[in-house]
């Protein structure tokens, strides 16, 4: 997967809101070493596509995995820097609020 076309120096992740645990990819990227936002450089440690989600820092086992500010769910293993944060490690602590009335809307 290629990186896409960007501005030279312009950050590859972007960190959305202060004390979130994920950088979000602005362009499809490669594994390697990518400028994040905050200024520091990112190891990806494999490809990720555009807008997909890359781990800022490690996540523990069961620690809720925060973007925008805000958890999105809880991570299923171990999320090392750098990896992709996606379903295979990645469960959604989300229920629908119809689910909260027994499955009426």
């Amino acid at each position: 997967m290629a990186e896409g076309p960007r501005v030279a120096g312009a950050p590859a992740l972007l960190l959305l809101a202060e004390g979130d645990s994920v950088l979000i990819a602005v362009a499809d990227l490669d594994a390697g070493p990518h400028l994040a936002s905050t200024g520091a450089t990112v190891v990806v440690t494999g490809p990720v596509a555009l807008g997909h989600k890359v781990a800022a820092r490690p996540i523990a086992a069961a620690e809720p995995v925060v973007r925008c500010g805000m958890p999105i769910g809880s991570a299923t293993e171990t999320i090392p820097t750098g990896a992709w944060v996606h379903v295979h490690n990645l469960a959604s602590d989300y229920i629908a609020t119809f689910a909260h009335r027994g499955g009426n809307r």
